[in-house]
C-alpha cells in the first residue's frame, strides 16, 4: 500500500467528491417522493418513477464509490480504526447505507402506485440527511474524541 500513499490527498478529496454526489441525491431524492405521492395524475407519476430511478442510480455509483475510496483511505492509513470520531463516523456510514436502502423501498413503493395518505412522514424523512451530514463532517474536523 505504500504506492498508493503518494496519492492519499488526491484520494481523500476523490472521497468527498463521491459524497458530495452521494448526499445530492439523499437531499433530493425524498422531495421527488413528496411530490410523487401528492401528484394526482399518471403521466405525473410515471415522470417521477423515471427521475426517481435515473436519479436513486447516479447517487448509488456516489455512494459505492465513496465507501471504496473510504476503504482505500483506511487500507493506507489503517491506524484511524483506532479513534473513536471513526468509529462513530463508521457507524453513522452504516446507517447512511441504510436510509440509502430505504429510499430505494420508497422507489418501489411509489412506483407500485402504493397510496400515501400523509406526506408529513417523508417531509421529515427528507430531512434525515442533514443530520448524518452535519455529524459526520463534524466528526471528521473536530476529531472531538
Amino acid at each position: 500500500m505504500s504506492a498508493l500513499s503518494n496519492y492519499y490527498t488526491i484520494f481523500v478529496a476523490v472521497h468527498i467528491a463521491f459524497m458530495v454526489t452521494w448526499f445530492a441525491g439523499l437531499f433530493y431524492l425524498p422531495r421527488l417522493f413528496i411530490y410523487h405521492a401528492e401528484a394526482e395524475d399518471a403521466i405525473s407519476r410515471q415522470r417521477f418513477t423515471t427521475m426517481e430511478r435515473k436519479l436513486f442510480a447516479i447517487m448509488t455509483i456516489g455512494a459505492v464509490l465513496t465507501v471504496l475510496f473510504g476503504v482505500i483511505l483506511v487500507g493506507i492509513n489503517h491506524s484511524v480504526v483506532e479513534f473513536r470520531w471513526f468509529q462513530a463516523k463508521l457507524v453513522l456510514v452504516v446507517a447512511l447505507i441504510a436510509y440509502h436502502l430505504r429510499c430505494y423501498a420508497w422507489i418501489r413503493r411509489l412506483q407500485k402506485s402504493a397510496a400515501v395518505i400523509n406526506t408529513n412522514w417523508l417531509r421529515w424523512f427528507n430531512e434525515i440527511p442533514v443530520f448524518f451530514l452535519f455529524t459526520i463532517i463534524l466528526l471528521v474536523v473536530t476529531k472531538a474524541f
